[in-house]
């Protein structure tokens, strides 16, 4: 077997916090029962090898001694005159006649070194049940984030989402699904062990970006323009909605940044929330291009009628 730090791709400095942490990972990623990883039952026992020497403090140490190998074998030790090894075997030492006994503790494991890997670890990957005790499990749900148009969110429609096995499906959405609101895909999640069912495929709903409405809860933000005579004298002008255009009242004498309220022109309602209103904050803008009558007409205004909107900031 491949040094055991290699196998769990681990410096000799890690910490046993880190060796615990990491072999989590590896061997929940490369299970047998569930993982798709080319070669995943090799790959398994070769991670559950390597942490039967770095999950256990004893046997850690003798292999960073050189006293045993990576198979959690012993080596024999490279003494003057030693004839052999078998737990306790008997070498004299060269130029005398008394007899040397050597013997290592590995915790009781067997020649092979599989004395098993620590039954809390698999309990709490695998469901409380070791590995081979495991019967059918159901699959792991899965989640999935669908981004729908504004007008979806009012009208319902469908939406087409990639499960993360890569297969495409159409999700119905339904009228006035709300931001964040999750939809169930029944056993389209991962796959079950043995007779077990599949799990779910949960679908997150996310708003698309709209580039003239910002959602505010069940509200709808609208920055309307309007010219410099519309705020003067008042006019009627036509705003959109997501149902359509309507027509809005503007009073005379509307300054930027006031803002009309369109009840019901909002988002649709649901269990917990109202029907939404349309909020239109009014901007005055003025013409691209500023001609000499226009001018005079400011200046002639200015100088009659002078007022200072900024008096309330100093």
């Amino acid at each position: 077997m491949r040094d055991p730090y290699q196998v769990l791709g681990l410096a000799k400095g890690a910490s046993a916090a880190e060796i615990k942490l990491t072999y989590r990972k590896l061997a929940k990623k490369f299970h047998p029962d569930q993982s798709k990883e080319p070669k995943a039952k090799d790959k398994f026992a070769e991670i559950n090898s390597a942490y039967e020497i770095l999950g256990d403090a004893k046997k850690r140490a003798a292999f960073d001694n050189g006293e045993i190998d990576a198979e959690g074998k012993p080596r024999a030790p490279s003494f003057e005159g030693f004839e052999g090894f078998g737990g306790a075997r008997r070498g004299g030492r060269a130029g005398t006649g008394d007899a040397q006994h050597f013997s290592f503790d590995f915790g009781g494991a067997d020649p092979g070194g599989r004395a098993g890997i620590d039954p809390d670890i698999l309990s709490e990957l695998f469901g409380g049940r070791s590995a081979r005790a495991r019967g059918p499990s159901r699959g792991d749900d899965v989640g999935v984030l669908a981004t729908v148009p504004l007008a979806m969110a009012v009208s319902g429609g469908s939406a087409r989402v990639a499960l993360p096995s890569g297969k495409m499906l159409d999700v119905a959405i339904p009228a006035g699904v709300e931001e964040g609101q999750q939809i169930r895909l029944r056993g389209q999640g991962q796959s079950g062990t043995g007779k077990a069912p599949a799990g779910d495929a949960l679908v997150t709903i996310r708003y698309a970006p709209h580039p003239l409405f910002k959602v505010e809860g069940r509200d709808l933000r609208l920055e309307l323009p309007i010219t410099l005579y519309e705020a003067v004298l008042g006019a009627k002008v036509r705003a959109p909605t997501l149902a359509g255009e309507v027509e809005i009242a503007i009073p005379p004498g509307a300054s930027s940044g006031r803002t009309l309220r369109l009840r019901g022109k909002g988002l649709p309602p649901t269990a917990s929330s109202p029907q939404g209103d349309l909020m239109a904050t009014l901007k005055i803008v003025t013409p691209a291009h500023v001609d000499a009558e226009l001018a005079e007409a400011m200046r002639r205004w200015k100088d009659t009628h002078p007022y200072d909107p900024r008096a309330n900031l100093i």
